[in-house]
Formats: structure tokens, C-alpha cells, sequence
């Protein structure tokens, strides 16, 4: 029995679920998501907590069992709380700002990078040197801090480059004289 698929997804009173013709619809707070899932499994709701269970254990119900549920779990914590992914800009003179409706980045590069975010995807640059990527979808929000990311990536010599808040970088050493 799978582990995360078993456990139950608490609906907060202010969210509201439900599942027709294999897609879940959640609205919230802070917003709307749908999402298609199997309906090969089953959706059980009891009071404020939902239980997503398989009706047999084939390969194919297993393996959608724990990602149907947090799949809808997630959904659900975007809806009320949202999800946020910082980045932080290291290097001489790399740095962002914000510019219209996207951000302008100065990333060491003969020209500037001018990124727009995608529908529901909210930018905010706190300082010259940290960009904030918020909104209430989780993979599109982690979809959009990777997109940064790879403008300029962090190389494993100096530590410049874009990266996570918190991520380590493994430094190499440079060249030694001979």
C-alpha cells in the first residue's frame, strides 16, 4: 500500500472540491486550478477530508495512486497558502530589476534578458541580487525559477550565476601554476 497515497487530504472550509469526468476543480482564496486525473481510482470525501484509494493493486493503480493524491494535495495548498521559490543572483554586476509587467536582468551577457512570467506567475525582486517567483501552482512556479535559473546558471569556479536560495554549489579548484 503506498504510503503517501493512503493518507487523507484535509480541505480547509474556505476551499472548495470537486471531481467530474476524470478532472479535479479546486477554488480557494487565493484562486482556481483544475487538473485531469485517472478516474480509474477512487474519490472518497468524508466531511472535510477526501480519501483517494485504488480498486485493485495493478502496476497502473499503484503507480497513480500516491501522484493522484498529492496532486490534489498540492492543488489545495495552492489554493489557500500558494508556493513561493526564491533565487539569488551572484557575480560582478549581475543583477535584476524589475521592469513592466516582467524583470530585467543584467546577467553578464553583451544584451539584457527582459522575462515576462507566464499567466499567474508573480515576479518580486526584494533587492537587486534576489528574485521571488510566487503563485498558487506548484509546478508552474518551479517551472518559471528553472527558467531563470538556466539564463545563467551557476558555475562551479567562482559561484556566479543564478541559483536557489539555499542551494550549495560544489566548487572545483582552479588552475594551479606549474
Amino acid at each position: 500500500m503506498s504510503r503517501i497515497g493512503r493518507l487523507p487530504i484535509k480541505i480547509p472550509e474556505n476551499v472548495e472540491l470537486k471531481i467530474e469526468n476524470g478532472t479535479v476543480y479546486v477554488k480557494g482564496p487565493k484562486g482556481e486550478l483544475s487538473e485531469k486525473v485517472t478516474s480509474e481510482l477512487i474519490y472518497e470525501r468524508e466531511g472535510d477530508l477526501l480519501y483517494v484509494k485504488r480498486p485493485s493493486d495493478s502496476i497502473r493503480h499503484r503507480a497513480f495512486h500516491g501522484l493522484t493524491r498529492t496532486l490534489i494535495n498540492n492543488m489545495v495548498v495552492g489554493v489557500t497558502q500558494g508556493y513561493s521559490k526564491a533565487l539569488e543572483i551572484n557575480g560582478v554586476g549581475y543583477k535584476a530589476e524589475p521592469k513592466g509587467k516582467g524583470i530585467l536582468l543584467a546577467l553578464g551577457y553583451s544584451h539584457n534578458i527582459y522575462f515576462v512570467p507566464p499567466e499567474g506567475i508573480k515576479l518580486e525582486v526584494p533587492s537587486a541580487t534576489k528574485i521571488v517567483v510566487s503563485g498558487i501552482d506548484k509546478q508552474l512556479v518551479g517551472q518559471v525559477a528553472a527558467k531563470i535559473r538556466s539564463f545563467r546558471p551557476p558555475e562551479p569556479y567562482k559561484g556566479k550565476g543564478i541559483r536557489y536560495e539555499g542551494e550549495e554549489i560544489r566548487r572545483k579548484a582552479g588552475k594551479t601554476a606549474g
